[in-house]
């Protein structure tokens, strides 16, 4: 079997930012109790891991001692929530997203000038409703097309649309089309909102799925851009499987089948794509071929909040950065593991980048 590994897959920056930050402050609190703010990122198998280590995962900031240590998840929080921690003198480590921080960050500037904003996303994940709340007043959410005859507009030249990060491309483009017929003047945001990380791997899947006849999507059914994998690779024509890993594999699935395409979510522990190209040499034998679309190399420093209590607890932040480079890290792991791969980069049609 020829297994073909999407580059780039699994962790963004942002995922790899927040799950860090609390390998971090279980390194260095000892037996100090830590607190997450919902699912750290949306991966069962990242939350039960966190879990197993001592971690507690909570709902509401009452669920939380006074003055303990609370880490928000990737996906953003309120005003509200963060006023709520400070009353209870909680310490608060923000692992919010930095693409997330930058949606709030646009929704308080129009909101204070007047503007009305349009909130591209679903009504009731995580990150929409952290966004919201820096501007309830100002804000209303669409969440599909037939949510535009609803909305109440008091003047169409103070309009601007925003999008939750995690869409599909392909999803935000058709709502926000229609939000421009329906209102000309709309404004949109100086950059796109939609996360690099979650188009890309759409981008690669799309690219390489023609050439599979199979297509496995490492994730969990709670991760929108894992589900969307999915489904790009069977509407364009590729049967595709979402699994969380190796163990739901069916051994039916690849009767005839000669080439995988395997990818993963942006919240996926790169272990787990291990765990299935592993189970799949075992059976079938073959070779691994990594296939570059994007080079998501990138290291990066610890978020502010999470430095400040390093230096307070005696531990110098800048001796601890964060590194991602797929390619070569997995090039490391096939070689140690004697499966046979190699890397071949792929050039994009001017189309599939643009989509």
């Amino acid at each position: 079997m020829k297994i073909l590994l999407a580059n780039p897959r699994g962790f963004c920056a942002g995922v790899y930012m927040a799950i860090d930050v609390v390998d971090q402050l279980l390194d260095i609190c000892g037996d100090e109790k830590v607190f997450v703010y919902h699912e750290i990122v949306h991966n069962r198998h990242v939350v039960q891991r966190f879990r197993d280590r001592g971690v507690t995962f909570v709902e509401g900031i009452d669920e939380v001692p006074d003055g303990a240590i609370l880490v928000f998840s990737a996906h953003g929080v309120s005003p509200a929530v963060r006023a709520q921690a400070r009353a209870k003198r909680l310490v608060a480590i923000d692992a919010t997203c930095p693409l997330v921080m930058k949606v709030h960050a646009e929704a308080i500037r129009y909101a204070k000038r007047g503007w009305q904003i349009l909130l591209v996303g679903h009504e009731n994940h995580q990150e929409v409703v952290g966004t919201r709340g820096e501007a309830p007043e100002a804000i209303q959410v669409v969440e599909s097309p037939d949510d535009i005859p609803g909305l109440v507009i008091h003047d169409p030249a103070k309009l601007v649309y925003l999008t939750q990060t995690t869409l599909s491309l392909d999803d935000a483009t058709v709502i926000i089309r229609a939000l421009k017929q329906a209102f000309p003047l709309i404004h949109e945001p100086p950059s796109s909102d939609i996360c690099y990380a979650t188009t890309n791997r759409q981008t690669a899947v799309r690219a390489i799925a023609p050439e599979a006849d199979f297509v496995l999507v490492v994730g969990s059914t709670n991760s929108s851009n894992s589900v969307r994998l999915t489904e790009i690779a069977t509407n364009d024509g590729t049967p595709s499987r979402l699994i969380d890993d190796a163990a739901e594999l069916d051994p039916a699935w690849f009767a005839g089948v000669q080439t995988v395409l395997v990818t993963s979510g942006a919240s996926v522990p790169e272990d787990l794509v291990h765990g299935v190209i592993e189970a799949l040499i075992d059976r079938f034998g073959g070779e691994v071929e990594q296939r570059d679309v994007y080079d998501e190399r990138v290291e990066f420093g610890l978020p502010g909040t999470l430095r400040e209590l390093m230096r307070a607890r005696g531990v110098d932040p800048d001796t601890r950065r964060i590194r991602i480079d797929r390619e070569a890290d997995t090039s490391a792991w096939l070689s140690r593991k004697h499966i046979p791969n190699r890397t071949v980069q792929v050039t994009l049609r001017e189309s599939e980048g643009s989509r």
